[in-house]
């Protein structure tokens, strides 16, 4: 059977590539701000650019923080890209002012201080050892474009669930969270749909765990 995949309607831009690039990795997809829709999906794809703020105002339109929320509670995956990742810290601050984020990953988002901002291009990833997310591409490269991103990841787990699998990169004198494998819950700073071969097989990766 085709899993079904709901990229989440918020209001974020331009997402089509994101739907073109999850349907070649083999899944029925759907584009739509439903709550029924994103909640009954086999998977949910959370895609962001722009401001933390603002994606975090259009999710609530939507009901995304709820709908992200009772998904992971039942163990049904959904992958944050971007600023789609950002939003499940706790918060995030930007020019100096600070936005809830979903709450699902202790931390917060902040500016990155590398030579220049934005990071916009090409760079490799110390993947997690371990990893399902870049199995078969743990040293290839992925595309960049964002100004803010968590430079540490702080949940812990109490031995009774597996650790979180924590992938980083690095830019100029910064370390930051490049993905993350957290049960059901997966994520990029980076855009797969973006990243060439790469990126497809690391999203035909993340469909074969629907």
């Amino acid at each position: 059977m085709t899993p079904s995949v709901v990229v989440l309607d918020h209001g974020s831009g331009n997402v089509r590539s994101a739907v073109r690039a999850v349907e070649r990795a083999g899944a029925a997809v759907e584009l739509t701000g439903s709550y029924e829709r994103a909640l009954a999906a086999h998977g949910l794809v959370v895609p962001g650019v722009g401001a933390f703020a603002a994606v975090m105002a259009g999710l609530r339109q939507v009901q995304g923080p709820r709908v992200i929320g009772r998904r992971l509670a039942g163990g049904r995956p959904v992958l944050g890209i971007c600023v789609g990742m950002q939003v499940l810290f706790d918060g995030g601050v930007e020019h100096g002012v600070p936005t809830e984020g979903c709450g699902e990953w202790p931390g917060r988002v902040e500016r990155l201080t590398g030579p220049v901002v934005p990071h916009m291009g090409w760079n490799t990833v110390a993947a997690a050892p371990g990893s399902l997310m870049f199995a078969g591409v743990e040293s290839e490269r992925f595309y960049f474009v964002h100004s803010y991103a968590a430079h540490r990841f702080e949940l812990r787990t109490d031995g009774r669930t597996a650790a979180p699998r924590v992938t980083c990169a690095s830019y100029g004198p910064d370390t930051f969270v490049a993905a993350v494998e957290n049960g059901p819950l997966w994520a990029t700073q980076f855009h797969p749909e973006k990243s060439g071969d790469a990126g497809a097989r690391l999203l035909r990766n993340w469909v074969a765990t629907l």
